[in-house]
């Protein structure tokens, strides 16, 4: 079998996406690689896709136990050999792990990166074929990665105290080009095929909004998305039980997730959220990693995340089926503080670092919290200020986020610069230093207890922008901030001026930037190309369907099919399993379990609602294009297969599905995990 055939097989489809056969194929001629994808671009097939095609077993490295588990169960329904090794088995299972891979009972291993180095799974990569070590996550690797893991510098160890050099393949969401240099430098890559596929996730929505009130906003937005499946994230443990709480009094349907729940609540609530049994996830960033949830229509950032690359991929999080999804945050000025003193707690606690690493490390964290405060309060396009950030070049309007599609207009501001740069000043030589809040205050003449207690009303100053509002008067402060004309500096953030500055008060130079209209027009969301030719009332049906099969194997229901999937049914509506292997995602050991049933109930809507048109279905072929054709000889085999295989509606006894009987089955056919 060939790397398309593969493809097809065990996971439905019948071309590579963007970047995928290329980093495929570099790893077959034995080359390193390194993948730098977003989310929902297909990672994940780049090392599997080979796994299948090596003679010996793949080692999967994987930071978290819910990303592993929920890896091995998509591929195990799929018909993929696989099983994993991390704190949750017991003794004797992780023995029985190795007992089966010894005997070639699995091809992809996934393994947390602390018990690489165990004396116990040395001997077992010395007397067993590793063909191939993946490093997921990769970014984890490095110190200037945003999520930077000590237990990661373990993967290179463990490769050099084996007497052989497996292929090394690294993969990760977000990188800037320090952290791709770092990864490949720390992990030593052999003269790696590196690949960026672009960071733009056209389907996402992109959103900031600076609301009075962030639980009445976060209502409105969920309100927006009744029925549809969210996160919400929060940057402590204390706001995330506040926001769960009022929500579940308000008639919600949420849970919450940190790191200081017991680990029993941890997975329950977890796994309902993936199952679908609640709506909401309510969490903290201890959230998320490796999560494979495709159908989640929205994130919202209820507190403003530490730094581009975080918040990248926790929004990434949406809309990882292709579907439109909205991700949103909602700002405060508080939000930078509380971040500040979080990076500073978390510096001084790490104490797997040195000093100088430690410091190194916080004022990198330092600057990327500026840059993120930087892009909550940009007036111009927000993906191109992410793309930007990630080194990749964009138009300035995309079309589909806040600042492109609210009602913004060009503004001159030269008055009004000259007016906040001179106050700045002015506070400045009277000794003292402050916030934008502060300064806000002072220019817009507040009666504030502190401006008094300071004297600030007796400066030429006060009082000079009383018909602008504190929030208008601190966006365009941030504006001279983001150019450079003021500067933040300091533990408390104040506002300073700096040698540009004199280009504001001396030179009077022009200053235009984007301000939005009195009068601003509604946000609107793209809608959905993929809902067109699609019968809801049969996905309804479909979604019925897939989740009585999903409680049945205690799976999340996308680990069946996903939400794409059954939508391609319904534009399809296949009749029989050569039919039903034409949709999108339906590889032949899915075909063969689930394929009679499914047809089945299409059939029966259809006849049930004569008026239904269906799309031309056919067998997935290879085109040139894609890579090779099936031979007559593989064509036929494939026909024959289906012809023999049981259905599950055969297994079960007269078209009664029979846990008992699936899982007999699953056993069966050798694709029980440990």
């Amino acid at each position: 079998m060939n790397k398309y055939g593969v493809l097809s097989e065990y996971f439905g489809h019948t071309e590579f996406r963007q970047g995928q056969e290329e980093l495929i194929d570099s790893i077959l001629s034995g080359r390193d690689v390194l993948g730098i994808m977003p989310t929902g671009a297909g990672k994940s097939v780049c090392y599997q896709v080979p796994a299948l095609l090596f003679d010996g077993i793949t080692i999967v490295v994987s930071p978290l136990i819910s990303l592993m588990s929920d890896q091995v169960s998509a591929l195990v329904q799929s018909g993929v050999k696989a099983a994993y090794i991390n704190s949750s088995l017991t003794l004797p299972q992780y023995r029985e792990v190795f007992r089966r891979a010894r005997m070639g009972m699995y091809k992809i291993i996934y393994v947390a990166p602390e018990r690489l180095t165990t004396d116990e799974f040395i001997f077992f990569a010395e007397s067993t074929k590793i063909s191939m070590v993946t490093v997921d996550e990769a970014h984890c690797v490095s110190q200037w990665g945003q999520d930077f893991r000590p237990s990661y510098l373990k993967i290179v160890e463990f490769i050099e105290r084996l007497s052989y050099r497996p292929v090394v393949s690294a993969f990760t969401a977000t990188a800037t080009a320090e952290v791709k240099e770092d990864i490949s430098n720390i992990l030593r890559l052999n003269n790696p095929f590196t690949i960026t596929t672009g960071f733009d996730r056209r389907n996402l929505y992109f959103g900031v909004r600076h609301p009075k009130d962030k639980y009445t906003e976060l209502k409105q937005i969920l309100d927006e998305n009744s029925g549809k499946s969210g996160i919400v994230y929060c940057i402590t443990r204390k706001t995330v039980e506040e926001v769960c709480e009022r929500l579940c009094e308000d008639g919600y349907s949420a849970s919450r997730y940190h790191a200081g729940l017991e680990d029993e609540e941890r997975r329950a609530n977890q796994e309902d959220f993936i199952c679908d049994r609640k709506t909401v996830m309510v969490a903290t960033n201890a959230f998320g990693m490796g999560i494979d949830k495709s159908n989640v229509s929205f994130v919202v950032h209820y507190n403003m995340p530490k730094n581009i690359e975080g918040y990248y991929q926790e929004a990434g999080r949406a809309g990882r089926d292709g579907e439109p999804a909205q991700c949103v945050l909602l700002y405060s000025g508080q939000d930078v503080r509380t971040n500040r003193f979080l990076i500073e707690k978390s510096s001084e606690e790490n104490t797997e670092m040195t000093e100088e690493m430690r410091k190194a490390v916080q004022q990198k964290d330092l600057e990327r919290l500026k840059a993120m405060t930087f892009y909550c309060n940009t007036t111009g396009c927000l993906r191109e200020y992410i793309l930007r950030y990630f080194g990749e070049r964009s138009p300035a309007y995309c079309g589909n986020c806040s600042a492109c599609n609210s009602n913004f207009e060009t503004v001159d501001v030269t008055t009004e610069a000259q007016k906040i740069v001179s106050c700045v000043y002015r506070v400045q030589r009277s000794g003292r230093s402050f916030g934008r809040k502060l300064i806000a205050d002072i220019l817009k003449g507040s009666a504030n207890k502190r401006i008094a207690q300071f004297g600030l009303d007796k400066l030429p100053t006060y009082g000079i922008m009383t018909d602008f509002t504190q929030v208008k008067i601190v966006k365009i402060m941030d504006y001279l901030i983001d150019n450079g004309w003021l500067a933040v500096e300091g533990e408390f953030s104040v506002v300073a001026t700096t040698p540009k500055s004199a280009e504001i008060v001396r030179d009077k130079i022009k200053v235009e930037m984007k301000l939005e209209k009195e009068q601003e027009t509604a946000v609107t969301i793209k809608t959905s190309a993929v809902d067109y030719g699609v019968d809801m009332g049969l996905f309804a049906e479909l979604k019925k369907l897939r989740s009585s099969f999903a409680a049945e194997l205690h799976v999340p229901a996308y680990i069946i099919f996903s939400d794409a999937a059954l939508k391609d049914m319904c534009r399809k509506l296949p009749e029989n399993n050569a039919e039903f292997l034409a949709v999108a995602g339906v590889g032949k050991r899915k075909a063969e379990s689930y394929g009679e049933e499914f047809c089945t109930l299409i059939s029966n809507y259809v006849e049930a609602h004569p008026n239904m048109k269906r799309t031309a279905v056919t067998k997935p072929v290879y085109t040139e294009s894609a890579g090779q054709p099936w031979t007559d000889e593989e064509d036929s085999m494939l026909e024959i297969e289906m012809e023999e295989g049981l259905t599950v509606k055969q297994i079960s006894d007269n078209h009664k599905r029979s846990l008992g009987a699936i899982r007999a089955r699953i056993k069966k056919l050798g694709l029980e995990e440990n």
